[in-house]
């Protein structure tokens, strides 16, 4: 609080939250006050934003709106161009961390499903039950009496039918 008295602002919010609730009403009522040309000034990015695509996007919404930012602990001041350069670079940062978590996710998967891992919520028919149901509609049942038999909607043994060909 002191540094921000000693930085000059006029108006200055807090929220006091714990980390179960993500609710943060000052954060909020501060970002309807700021007018045109306003700054909002923080002690550390920290107390601004959840992460850093949550920073990035803020900052890009005060720049459209004609406010800036400025952090004292990091001395960052999207005023001046430095300011703004450290911000471009933490997007692209943050888009590159993106692109990489992305790509791991991907590679994990396709190399669980190399192994035999299946993805997704579990199967609601096993390999016997489909084989059962199709030699049911073979013999004549109605798809719709099968699916009650199992327990199971029309649209689920449809699928389980097809992907099991």
């Amino acid at each position: 609080m002191k540094a921000l008295q000693r930085a000059g602002c006029k108006k200055i919010f807090t929220d006091r939250r714990t980390r179960a609730t993500t609710k943060r009403p000052s954060l909020t009522r501060c970002l309807k006050t700021l007018k045109d040309d306003d700054t909002l000034t923080v002690w550390k990015l920290d107390r601004l934003a959840r992460s850093l695509r949550d920073l990035i996007a803020m900052i890009e919404d005060f720049d459209k709106r004609g406010n800036h930012f400025c952090s004292l602990t990091e001395e960052i001041n999207t005023a001046t161009p430095g300011g703004k350069l450290i911000f471009h670079v933490f997007g692209a940062l943050a888009e590159f961390e993106h692109g990489l978590i992305i790509e791991r996710t991907r590679e994990g998967m396709k190399a669980a499903r190399a192994r035999g891992i299946r993805s997704g919520p579990p199967l609601k028919l096993n390999r016997q039950q489909i084989e059962h149901a199709r030699r049911l509609i073979k013999d004549g049942q109605r798809r719709e009496h099968v699916a009650d038999l199992f327990k199971v909607s029309r649209s689920i043994l449809y699928r389980a039918l097809s992907a099991t060909v």
